[in-house]
């Protein structure tokens, strides 16, 4: 917990995406982070 990363992701299935959007990544039926899109590369 309170550990800040950046990354660069491709999705494997397109979705409307903007900045500001808060997201979870989950594993296994847990949330094991979450964030918010702060650049949208097209």
């Amino acid at each position: 917990p309170g550990d800040n990363v950046q990354f660069e992701v491709e999705l494997i299935t397109p979705i409307a995406m903007e900045t500001e959007l808060r997201f979870a990544i989950r594993e296994g039926g847990h949330t094991v982070g979450a964030g918010v899109v702060t650049e949208v590369i097209a």
